[in-house]
This record gives C-alpha cells, sequence and structure tokens, in this order.
C-alpha cells in the first residue's frame, strides 16, 4: 500500500471543493489543504503566507522559500500535505514548479520532488448547469460560501441582488467544461490515475467519501468520526427558477 505524503484536490470552482477541504482539515491527521498557489503571481503567493520577499534572492530561492511555507501551513503538523488546485491556476502554477525542479522530467516527477509521494484527488461536477448558475450567482451576490449554521464564511464583494442572464449561463457552462478538459488532458499527458470523486457523492455522503479519501492516503478512516461539515448549500428558489429557465430556452 502507497504511503503518501501529500495529496492535491484537482478541482474547479463551485465543486464542492471548499467542503471537502474542511472535512479533511477537521480530522487533524491529513494536513490542511487551501489554495496556496490560487492567483498568477508569485506575490500574491508570498503575501498569501506571511513571507516578506527578499530583493536579493534568485527567482528558484524566491520559489523554494514560498512553496516550503506552503508546505508547512498545509501540513499543520501532520506530516501530510494538503493542496487545492483550481484548474485555472495550472497555467501559471506548473511552469513555476518546473522552475523550481528545471531536472525532474514531467510534472509528477515535479511534484513528487517538491511534496514528496502525491495523491491526486479530482473532485468534478458533473451538473456543469448547475455549476454555472452557482458560480454566477456567487459572483454576482459576492457571497461564496455559508457555514453549516447559515453564517457568512466567504463574502468577496459587497451584496448584489442576483439577476438572471441566460447568456452568462452558457458562457460559464463552456468555462466550467474547459476545466474538466484541462484537467482530463493533463491526467492523460502525465499518466495519472486519481481518486476521482463526484460533487454528488460528496454532497449525499460527505463522511463516506472522507472516509474514503483517507483511507487512500493511509491514514486512520475513525479519524472522520465526530467531524461535522462545516460548509452548507448556497442553492436555492432562485438558483432552481435559473436552472429551469436556462432548460426552457428562456
Amino acid at each position: 500500500m502507497t504511503i503518501y505524503d501529500s495529496y492535491v484536490i484537482c478541482t474547479a470552482p463551485r465543486s464542492g471543493s471548499t467542503l471537502l477541504c474542511k472535512l479533511l482539515t477537521a480530522t487533524r491527521v491529513a494536513g490542511k489543504p487551501a489554495s496556496y498557489f490560487h492567483r498568477p503571481a508569485v506575490e500574491d503567493w508570498q503575501q498569501r503566507l506571511g513571507i516578506v520577499p527578499d530583493a536579493g534572492a534568485t527567482e528558484r530561492a524566491a520559489l523554494d522559500a514560498v512553496f516550503r511555507a506552503a508546505i508547512r501551513e498545509g501540513s499543520a503538523g501532520t506530516g501530510v500535505f494538503g493542496l487545492r488546485l483550481q484548474a485555472h491556476s495550472l497555467k501559471f502554477f506548473l511552469p513555476r514548479l518546473a522552475e523550481l525542479c528545471p531536472e525532474a522530467a514531467g510534472d509528477v516527477a515535479r511534484f513528487r520532488q517538491v511534496f514528496g509521494e502525491t495523491l491526486f484527488v479530482y473532485l468534478q461536477r458533473a451538473d456543469k448547469l448547475a455549476q454555472a448558475v452557482s458560480y454566477l450567482k456567487a459572483e454576482q451576490t459576492g457571497l461564496w460560501h455559508v457555514a453549516a449554521d447559515g453564517s457568512e464564511l466567504e463574502r468577496l464583494a459587497p451584496h448584489r441582488d442576483p439577476a438572471y442572464d441566460r447568456e452568462a449561463i452558457r458562457a460559464a457552462i463552456e468555462t466550467m467544461e474547459g476545466h474538466d478538459r484541462a484537467w482530463e488532458d493533463w491526467f492523460a499527458r502525465e499518466g495519472v490515475r486519481p481518486l476521482r470523486i463526484s460533487y454528488d457523492a460528496l454532497s449525499s455522503d460527505p463522511l463516506g467519501v472522507l472516509r474514503g479519501v483517507l483511507e487512500r492516503l493511509g491514514l486512520e478512516s475513525e479519524a472522520a468520526c465526530g467531524v461535522v461539515p462545516g460548509v452548507r448549500k448556497l442553492a436555492d428558489e432562485t438558483s432552481r427558477n435559473w436552472v429551469e429557465r436556462y432548460r426552457s430556452g428562456r
């Protein structure tokens, strides 16, 4: 059985990754997965990780400091590093990984060089219309996640009332489909057979999915006992209305 040093949650927006990250963090044995390399700027990574840039450092040394800091934070003292990597981050992240490990042959070899033996977990949402509606509604309202008790967990902009926009939904569907293709192409190119998890399975049985991930990582599944999902769905009557309107061609 493979013992993993790290795992990467390969995903796209509105696929349930925040729920999965919080579940894994709550076990206290699987690190603290988060989007440590989300935005396409090393300076943003440094700020996110509390690193004061060294003006005299080479680009490779600066990258090395960022990745070491991310591993410390994302391991949370457990010995297992967790990372959430969104599809739209790949175009910037992979070249930086190559800069850090120029001698390694391929992306997977670079992941292993930096993060150790790595499990790739592919979290995907099959219903692209529902995913697109969720994304557009979050963008419009500014509210991206709520806690289990309904309190705001992540707000990125002041509130605006959501407004149905058929063309924006269509564009969002195409974007989400593109994210899926980007991951599937990368898996095929790198010969990766990820642990596949569906949004529907995670939503209907979060603790069952959590136990499965822990087992695959070689960790005790009992660590899932007592874990309470910390995120609640944002789908509501507005979401359902938009889905129905789009399907009816209106």
